[in-house]
């Protein structure tokens, strides 16, 4: 084929030059097709000898086509290009072979064309959203707010030219609405789906039930947006199946397994949220889909499974929303085979809208962590053989049952079970020994303890599960080939699997010196039982590389939301810990103002008297000073902690105190959160003492929520193992852990807590700090130079307490 067919007479002069340029041996390039298909665009990625050159797999999505040269001019394709034309074909991208002239080219495989994008109109767009657009009709009381019109058109101009676009918006500037319009606009205009992924379930159903629903009123064309959940949201009818054969004679009508399985005969979604109760977790943890006993095509449900429907329903979507979790998932799947042009556990897309931005590092963080415990390996030894009374159940008794099966097979199985159980119990007591006191415990170094509490246990844990892994496959080898497409032939072996996945873990413990990359430690839970077990956990040191290879460069365009990005004006610190200091795509950082009148409706007010929270009296000091500031409010508060042992400690202080003045004191823990949340809203008085989760997503706009202190500043405990191993990385290198890590990390949190006060226009209030270092210490006047704009008042207790009373009184 003459290669004017298929490149253009620029690009075939370019490739040309960098041909003579490597004095005509082979050269890989990654090229780019314009609208009618033809090679418009040239990147030479590696140079060769006249026989081979290296075909760079980092550069395959790079581009549409993969070229390279055969410098004989016979274009007769090796075994090696078949190869690598096969691995690039799965991503979508074609591979090309020339002379070198360019003037003949043989097509090993064509390219999945990408049709030129029909981009948008970056005023119409913004325009939907400003005084007299469209939103307005649909709206009446809507309120146009030029930085959601500024960032709506950031976002329509990010899709349109292929950019990352990090956008943190100030409360109240509707960040949703920004990013639904052009995102639905595209999708329709594209045929081109886009996910929006959000760390909180709260900020899902708000998109899905209250926010999506006024967007898609926008548009002619009839539009779909499915919320995709996590696996372990829906029920599987073949784990329901087994749990009742488990409970036999023992199931009741009032059973909560009775009550699911009735639910299941007619929910559309198998979704727990659709149940009419809410059931144990234990009951629940048995009946939920989960992907390590997941049968996938042998899976006798499958043409009624609620997870397959859900994906089904999403591939036929605009807009697909997930969580942070799911959507790693998807990107993991994705970097390990499926490639980017084919559904994985989401359909494919090229469009990828993440809010909630400030927490992806922790939600990757978690979801590239790897954990076993003594209930994972107990639910994995139960599936495998479990036994009560006289009865048994499992996948063991399952194969025996198979017809031809060896009847001996699996002789020696009870033994090796009950011998990882005592492995694992073992471990647990000797690990808690060497927690201590301690919650959490970093393994960082080798010594006599660690060796005889955890290294040597876990060891022994490895060994024997690799025993019962062993025997399982022994007995599987056994079984006749007849027997090999069976359910559960196939169950055993994806067990025998994740048993040899949890001794691999165990290994990388006892070698944990040989893998600098990930950070090992233990953390000592209670069951609702109060008995305590250990999580072992090995967490990745850095997920920069990671998201920047698989976020960042592989989509058309990537836009990141919060409210809370920056520290100070500079994004640098969030751009660090995401992979985006030092990546090849194409990165802008804008902020967009809160509309919110801060200057009148915010007092912030800073307790220079309050002694240092090393002090010994610092917490009876914060104590009183939470009952004095109760008091001055009238209740209407939000005490945020970062602790619970300082949370509790004031609680049961101002408990008594505030029943005698009628107002309620309600705490973290109490209910769910959901019920304790709506519980503090419908009562305007009460006050709500929180930590961790509470320091965002709460939502209480009015008179409700008219206080919110703050009790210390929310520096990471220095004893969390991963924040260590951080900034002890960042140290090595040369770096300054505190100014790089620590402090910008509690200035981000500190601006999450500070934009529970103010929901809504109306809306007044105080936010205290009892915290005297921000008014102290150098790196204080960061954190207020990080928020927004309010009256600022530095004084004791006595004076605060006065200020916020006159304030609230004012309104």
């Amino acid at each position: 084929m003459e290669a004017s067919e298929r490149f253009t007479e620029g690009a075939a002069a370019e490739l040309r030059r960098e041909i003579e340029k490597a004095g005509g041996d082979e050269v890989f390039a990654a090229c780019r097709l314009d609208t009618e298909g033809r090679i418009a665009e040239v990147l030479v990625a590696a140079r060769g000898h006249e026989r081979a050159v290296p075909a760079l797999a980092s550069y395959f999505e790079r581009g549409d086509v993969l070229v390279h040269n055969h410098p004989s001019g016979h274009l007769r394709p090796s075994e090696a290009d078949v190869a690598v034309a096969a691995e690039a074909g799965a991503m979508g991208v074609g591979s090309y072979i020339v002379d070198n002239a360019v003037s003949a080219v043989y097509v090993i495989a064509e390219p999945a064309r990408r049709r030129a994008y029909r981009l948008l109109d970056e005023d119409e767009i913004a325009g939907a959203l400003e005084a007299g657009g469209k939103l307005s009709t649909i709206i009446p009381s809507f309120e146009p707010r030029p930085s959601q019109v500024r960032l709506t058109r950031d976002i329509t101009r990010a899709f349109n030219e292929s950019l990352v676009l990090a956008a943190e918006a100030g409360t109240g500037v509707g960040k949703s609405f920004a990013y639904l319009v052009p995102a639905f606009a595209w999708a329709i205009k594209n045929e081109e789906r886009v996910v929006v992924s959000t760390a909180t379930i709260n900020l899902q159903k708000q998109l899905v039930d209250k926010d999506i629903p006024v967007i898609q009123r926008l548009f002619k064309k009839k539009t779909k947006a499915v919320l995709v959940k996590g696996r372990g949201n829906y029920l599987c009818r073949i784990r329901l199946r087994e749990a009742l054969d488990e409970e036999g004679l023992l199931l009741t009508k009032d059973s909560p397994l009775t009550a699911i399985a009735a639910w299941a005969e007619t929910s559309p979604t198998g979704d727990r949220a659709d149940l009419s109760f809410m059931p144990d977790e234990r009951d629940w943890s048995r009946v939920a889909s989960e992907s390590e006993s997941c049968l996938q095509l042998r899976c006798p449900e499958r043409e009624r499974c609620f997870v397959l429907r859900v994906r089904k329903e999403a591939a036929d979507a605009q807009i697909v929303v997930a969580n942070h979790h799911i959507l790693f998932s998807d990107l993991a799947a994705r970097a390990g085979g499926a490639g980017y042009e084919a559904t994985a556990v989401l359909p494919a897309f090229q469009v990828l809208v993440i809010d909630e931005a400030h927490a992806i590092e922790a939600s990757a963080t978690s979801f590239f962590s790897r954990e076993l415990s003594r209930f994972s390996i107990t639910r994995r030894l139960s599936r495998l053989l479990q036994k009560r009374g006289k009865k048994s159940f499992g996948i063991a008794p399952r194969l025996l049952a198979l017809p031809g099966f060896p009847a001996e097979a699996f002789a020696e199985l009870e033994g090796a079970i009950k011998r990882v159980r005592e492995a694992m119990d073992s471990l647990d007591r000797r690990a808690v020994l060497l927690c201590g006191r301690e919650r959490q415990y970093r393994l960082a170094a080798r010594f006599p303890d660690a060796e005889e509490c955890l290294l040597t246990p876990i060891g022994e844990l490895e060994r024997r599960l690799l025993a019962c892994a062993e025997l399982l496959t022994a007995a599987l080898e056994e079984a006749p080939e007849e027997l090999a497409e069976e359910r559960t032939i196939f169950e055993a072996r994806l067990l025998g699997r994740r048993l040899g996945e949890d001794a691999a873990l165990c290994g990388r413990f006892k070698e944990f010196d040989a893998h600098p990359e990930e950070v090992f430690w233990l953390e000592k839970a209670q069951t609702a039982q109060g008995e305590t077990f250990v999580r072992y956990t090995a967490s990745p040191l850095d997920i920069t590389g990671t998201m920047e290879e698989a976020v960042f460069t592989k989509f058309r365009s990537v836009v990141c939301a919060s409210a809370t990005l920056s520290v100070g004006e500079s994004f640098d610190f969030w751009k660090s810990r995401v992979g985006l200091r030092s990546t090849s795509a194409t990165v802008e950082t804008r902020t967009y103002p809160s509309p919110f009148p801060y200057r009148t409706n915010a007092l912030l007010a800073i307790d220079t008297e309050a002694p240092p929270p090393e002090h010994p009296a610092y917490k009876s000091y914060v104590e009183e000073a939470v009952v004095e500031l109760i008091r001055a409010s009238r209740g209407r508060a939000l005490v945020l902690f970062t602790s619970h042992e300082a949370l509790n400690g004031a609680y049961e202080r101002a408990k008594p105190v505030m029943a005698e003045l009628g107002i309620a004191c309600m705490r973290q823990g109490e209910d769910e959160r959901g019920r304790l949340l709506e519980a503090f809203k419908a009562d305007i008085s009460s006050v709500l003492f929180a930590t961790d989760s509470f320091w965002e997503g709460i939502d209480a706009p009015g008179e409700t929520l008219s206080l919110v202190v703050i009790a210390k500043l929310p520096f990471r405990v220095p004893t969390d193992p991963v924040q260590c191993a951080r900034s002890e990385a960042c140290e090595r290198r040369g770096g300054n852990a505190f100014m790089e890590i620590s402090l910008p990390e509690a200035v981000i949190r500190l601006k999450q807590g500070f934009g529970r006060l103010i929901r809504h226009s109306e809306d007044r209030g105080a936010v205290v700090i009892l915290d005297s270092r921000v008014a102290t210490k150098r790196y204080g006047r960061l954190f207020v130079e990080s928020l927004p704009e309010c009256r600022l008042v530095t004084d004791g207790l006595v004076g605060i307490a006065r200020s916020v009373a006159q304030f609230l009184d004012d309104w």
